[in-house]
């Protein structure tokens, strides 16, 4: 028998479905509690001792396992194994009342690493190829976001700038909706939300894809509100925490994925991004002692 090929693009098993968690119906729910519990359990198991021991049906576990973006039970159970000793070797400890500065570092660091090490378990690399041919080809991109996310809004206008790529962040939710209102087929608007469920940012993309626009979201949940409206998805897979360092890791990975795509542009457009890229340098050397 051949041995079954499974893309790389697939990992990040558990983080995936700590993603799609808040989505889930009871009995799912069920499912998913039990493998995020017992992960090196379940490898072992087969469906039907799944189901039992998580007290739902296997309808239910294939089920969840699709829903994670793998054929079944079978293809799950192999991503499972194969994450277990990345995703296990440094998980880092929430913050606590009482650490010192040395515990705080050392906790916030790990954090925002094993953030990255996690986006990019589930980052689909196709989807960041149509988001950099998207914004290659569009007269325009434009990115909304509130609060931390609006922070990295404004690192994608200030980069994508830079190359010359008409570009704007919008972080007030009425000016997002006037630049929705104004977008065509021709540009691009990028939502970036790690909850997906941010109300504004959600009206906002609704309204340009209304208004033709290609529609991306950069978010943390794969079935919310502002996956389900966008053409593009991009995921990131930070973890909840104690103390909100879990929305500090949330940025850092957003940012990365700004990073990654603002590359990936430069890279498309090469000889013409590059001299872009020269001349802003030198325009803002005056600005530095």
């Amino acid at each position: 028998m051949a041995t079954q090929q499974v893309s790389t693009s697939k990992r990040g098993c558990l983080a995936r479905l700590k993603g799609v968690y808040r989505s889930l119906n009871p009995a799912e729910k069920k499912v998913s509690d039990y493998i995020l519990a017992y992960p090196e359990e379940v490898i072992g198991l087969s469906i039907t001792e799944v189901a039992e021991n998580s007290k739902a049906s296997e309808a239910t576990v294939v089920r969840v396992s699709q829903l994670v973006g793998y054929q079944g039970f079978q293809e799950l159970k192999i991503m499972l194994a194969k994450d277990l000793g990345s995703f296990f070797a440094e998980i880092p400890e929430e913050i606590k009342r009482g650490d010192s500065m040395s515990e705080v570092t050392a906790k916030v660091l790990q954090t925002n690493i094993q953030a990255i090490r996690d986006t990019l378990d589930v980052l689909d690399v196709g989807e960041m190829e149509r988001t950099v041919k998207a914004i290659s080809n569009a007269r325009r991109a434009d990115f909304y976001g509130v609060g931390a996310s609006g922070i990295v809004a404004l690192d994608a206008q200030s980069k994508f700038l830079r190359i010359n790529i008409e570009s704007m962040a919008f972080i007030d939710p009425h000016l997002q909706a006037i630049s929705a209102a104004l977008l065509t087929k021709r540009d691009v608007a990028v939502g970036i939300s790690h909850s997906g469920s941010t109300k504004d940012i959600v009206d906002s993309l609704s309204l340009a894809k209304s208004s033709g626009a290609t529609v991306i979201c950069i978010t943390n949940h794969m079935r919310s509100p502002i996956a389900k409206i966008s053409d593009i998805k991009l995921f990131t897979a930070s973890r909840e925490a104690t103390f909100r360092s879990g929305a500090i890791a949330s940025r850092i990975a957003q940012l990365s994925i700004i990073d990654v795509l603002f590359l990936g542009v430069l890279m498309s457009r090469y000889d013409s991004t590059v001299k872009s890229l020269e001349k802003t340098t030198e325009a803002v050397k005056t600005k530095r002692y």
